[in-house]
């Protein structure tokens, strides 16, 4: 055998050998992740495999596009600074019919406007957030903490200092998000400017919409016709009786005239 048949096949044997340590590698990573109840870090999977941090994150990210590829029903999710086996969003409709109406009762719609306010304004004050939202916020501030979506993470460096509020990993694992600068950005749920526009007039006390914008030509505003002969806005209603009553009266250059 020449020695360039003994370098071929040792190199074939390094090959055959480091794919099989892949191999392993990823189902060593399925079974982990499948048994743990919290998302793995890919730090502790390294440790676990004895591989390369940056190793264990390709093979986890190669199982991930797998899956994908296969039209799985659950995908291998980065949750929360960890990996996740989660079902398949697209099936998000099948697992809600599989799961018994009232096993766990649900947010009220104040307690979700108020973690939505905490989770884009963390770290945030009570007081702060019963002044967004307008109302006392105590009893969805306890629900919250009691529920593990809210923590204290510290407190105001102002008087008296508030304690201040942020969301836990709790909150990330639920969403199905690795870090809060996953949330969807503010600016898809504010309305065009237009439309604001149009929102403001209609919230604008009647007194102080202005009757037109057109002027006549002695500055002063044309009003403009209305419909079914009503008076238009501001302006006097027409009055016969008083027309009359006005002619009757004499003048004043009259008056000055007489003898």
């Amino acid at each position: 055998m020449s020695a360039w048949d003994g370098s071929g096949l040792g190199a074939r044997h390094t090959d055959d050998a480091r794919s099989a340590r892949e191999h392993e590698g990823r189902r060593a990573i399925e079974a982990v992740v499948m048994a743990a109840t919290d998302p793995v870090e890919t730090v502790v999977l390294a440790q676990l495999l004895e591989l390369p941090v940056h190793k264990v994150e390709a093979l986890c990210r190669e199982l991930a596009d797998t899956y994908e590829v296969q039209a799985r029903g659950f995908v291998l999710a980065r949750v929360a600074g960890g990996w996740r086996y989660q079902t398949h969003p697209d099936l998000a409709g099948y697992v809600e019919r599989s799961i018994l109406e009232g096993q766990q009762s649900r947010l009220s719609n104040a307690a979700m406007e108020s973690l939505a306010i905490v989770a884009y304004k963390q770290p945030i004050a009570r007081s702060q957030l019963a002044a967004i939202r307008g109302v006392s916020v105590d009893g969805v501030v306890r629900t919250l903490l009691q529920r593990g979506y809210i923590e204290e993470v510290g407190r105001d460096q102002g008087p008296g200092q508030a304690v201040l509020y942020g969301t836990t990993r709790l909150f990330l694992e639920d969403l199905g998000l690795d870090t809060v600068a996953d949330l969807p950005a503010l600016g898809a749920f504010v309305p065009p400017a237009e439309i604001m526009d149009i929102l403001e007039q209609s919230l604008r006390p009647v007194d102080e919409i202005p009757v037109s914008d057109e002027a006549g030509a002695d500055g002063s505003l044309i009003d403009e016709p209305t419909a079914f002969g009503a008076t238009p806005f501001g302006a006097t209603p027409f009055e016969p009786a008083a027309v009359e009553a006005t002619a009757a009266e004499p003048s004043g250059d009259a008056d000055r005239s007489a003898p």
